[in-house]
């Protein structure tokens, strides 16, 4: 059953296909409209269709990684007031600081416990929406 209205949509850049599924049914059963991108040309072709409220950014992507393609999309004026939260099982010290540098505007660390990924992503959506 999906809920009678829409709290976002976001926009997942993940190239594990099993990642996006996993995260799309989370995230729609909790209200969220999702689009998912396999990697940095899609997610670029996506953001320009519009409507993104918000980018859930995999760092470790074969062809551009996540830092690079955030710091493209942060340099495109139209794109860059849109919330991006890196998602990365890269949780060495100094990763988070990393993709904070890039431009990610959070960090989710991976494996995501599905269990409060909604609120994280509220906690981002209402930041943006008071900015």
């Amino acid at each position: 059953m999906l809920p009678e209205e829409i709290k976002g949509t976001i926009l997942y850049v993940e190239d594990n296909p099993d990642n996006r599924n996993l995260i799309r049914r989370v995230l729609m059963a909790d209200g969220y409209d999702m689009v998912d991108a396999a990697n940095a040309r899609q997610a670029i072709e996506k953001l320009e269709q519009g409507g993104i409220d918000l980018i859930l950014m995999d760092i470790n992507m074969p062809d551009t990684d996540g830092y690079t393609l955030t710091s493209e999309i942060k340099s495109i004026k139209k794109f860059s007031r849109i919330p991006i939260v890196a998602v990365t099982a890269n949780v060495m010290r100094g990763d988070r600081e990393k993709s904070l540098e890039a431009g990610c505007d959070g960090y989710i660390q991976k494996p995501i416990d599905i269990d409060i990924l909604s609120q994280q992503i509220e906690r981002f959506l209402t930041r943006r929406s008071h900015a």
